[in-house]
């Protein structure tokens, strides 16, 4: 009896150790429950990060959705999906795509000159109808770190095409700036007329939260070929999983490093910052934080930095990443905590009207709200003065607007509102721009000093 119970004792000693090794292989859990967007799973053992996929049944058969780990809660992991999780029942496994105990978080995404004119997702994947890319370069997705003394500073003008920049709010190769505008004022326009007409190696365009409409209107009718034949762009709908929006805006960010790293001049631009900060919070309430600011909880005002500082100049001997990030102002809520934190981070902004934009006055960019940071330390200080008198004039116009329009103005009262009545035409030809016009910095400086003669 004896001998017996060892033998059995023997055996499942080694029927225990081949499934500990098979564990290792197929590393699987069971789906306990849902709590809004996260899932919960017993056995998983996966780090954070790690990709894994959930089997479901759609229509009578078996069709597996892709999810990440998110976080852990006690002897549960918590997985967030990239899909509907339209199928998914209880008690469905959930498979690692990782040995989680020899790999850690290695989410590829391809690289290389073969994404120039192309349209991918927020994994890589084409969006364009066109063949799967063949690469041989990979990113791996996530935060890198630098020491802010080994930036270089910014002293080189950056070309944007438009002439009121140009002229007005001079923009440095490496600076990051933000555009502030609320809905339908003609945003996706000034993009538009950036990724075209701005003198840049590679241009890398990040779709964040847009409908659907918006990304295919924006790639063919505003973009167009000549824009992306030079472009990359990654595109994340409104309708797609909070952790692709986020996936994408570092998607975009790793493919401007792996261009800035070999030489060349990069333009970032993320269309919208807002979209990503929400996709941000989706998660992190799914996940139980506590808002504290609009609905938004402690960690946005870490990971919108993160995520900007990515940018910018770190070896004179490379290139550079000029990155543009459009910050939603719905209202014009001066105390909206996204662009209050963007404002203060950024090196500098570009402020849309709608009173200009009723007007029909394009691009529709408030002068008197707007700066740029660095723009004293790249022009001439005569540009500078130049720049700095016609802000002074356009403020004052605006200002006294309804007097002068009601014939209340008196001449000789103010000698500036004087200069700017005369004037005012030029001004208002100066900062308007069509679309299909092009402006280069050169002849945006003469313009603006004509004026003046």
């Amino acid at each position: 009896m004896n001998l017996r119970f060892a033998q059995f004792l023997k055996n499942f000693s080694s029927f225990e150790n081949r499934i500990e090794k098979l564990s290792d292989i197929i590393n699987y859990g069971r789906l306990v429950s849902i709590n809004g967007l996260v899932l919960e799973v017993s056995g998983l053992k996966a780090p954070i990060g790690s990709e894994c996929f959930i089997e479901r049944i759609v229509d009578g058969k078996n069709a597996n959705i892709n999810a990440e780990v998110i976080g852990f809660s006690r002897d549960k992991t918590l997985l967030l999906s990239f899909e509907e999780i339209y199928g998914v029942f209880p008690g469905a496994r959930v498979f690692s795509k990782l040995n989680s105990y020899v790999n850690c978080v290695t989410k590829k995404m391809p690289l290389g000159l073969e994404l120039l004119g192309r349209v991918l997702d927020g994994q890589g994947k084409p969006l364009d109808q066109l063949p799967k890319i063949n690469y041989k370069n990979h990113a791996k997705i996530k935060i890198y770190k630098d020491n802010p003394l080994n930036r270089t500073p910014i002293t080189e003008v950056l070309d944007t095409g438009i002439r009121a920049i140009n002229g007005l709010l001079t923009i440095g190769r490496g600076q990051k700036i933000g555009i502030f505008s609320t809905s339908g004022i003609g945003k996706s326009i000034l993009l538009g007329m950036m990724a075209r007409y701005t003198k840049a190696d590679v241009i890398i365009i990040a779709l964040i939260g847009e409908r659907g409409r918006e990304v295919k209107d924006f790639i063919e009718n505003i973009l167009g070929v000549e824009g992306l034949s030079k472009s990359v762009v990654i595109a994340a709908p409104a309708d797609k999983s909070p952790l692709l929006k986020i996936q994408a805006a570092s998607y975009a960010i790793n493919i401007a490093e792996y261009f800035y790293n070999s030489n060349k001049h990069v333009l970032l631009i993320m269309d919208s910052l807002t979209r990503y900060a929400m996709a941000q919070r989706e998660i992190a309430l799914s996940l139980g934080e506590l808002p504290i600011s609009k609905g938004y909880p402690a960690s946005i005002f870490s990971k919108i930095p993160n995520l900007i500082e990515r940018t910018g100049i770190f070896n004179k001997d490379k290139g550079s990443i000029t990155s543009f990030y459009t910050v939603l102002t719905e209202g014009e809520d001066e105390q909206d905590p996204v662009s209050h934190l963007a404002r203060s981070i950024l090196d500098g902004h570009i402020v849309l009207s709608r009173y200009y934009a009723d007007l029909g006055h394009y691009p529709a960019i408030d002068i008197e709200s707007s700066i740029s940071r660095v723009m004293p330390d790249i022009i001439s200080s005569k540009q500078y003065k130049q720049a700095f008198y016609f802000k002074k004039l356009v403020a004052s116009y605006q200002r006294n607007k309804d007097l002068i329009n009601i014939g209340a103005y008196v001449k000789g009262t103010d000698s500036v509102l004087d200069h700017a009545i005369k004037i005012w035409p030029k001004l208002e030809k100066f900062l308007q721009q069509e679309m299909s016009e092009k402006s280069d910095y050169v002849f945006s400086c003469q313009s603006l000093n004509e004026i003046f003669l």
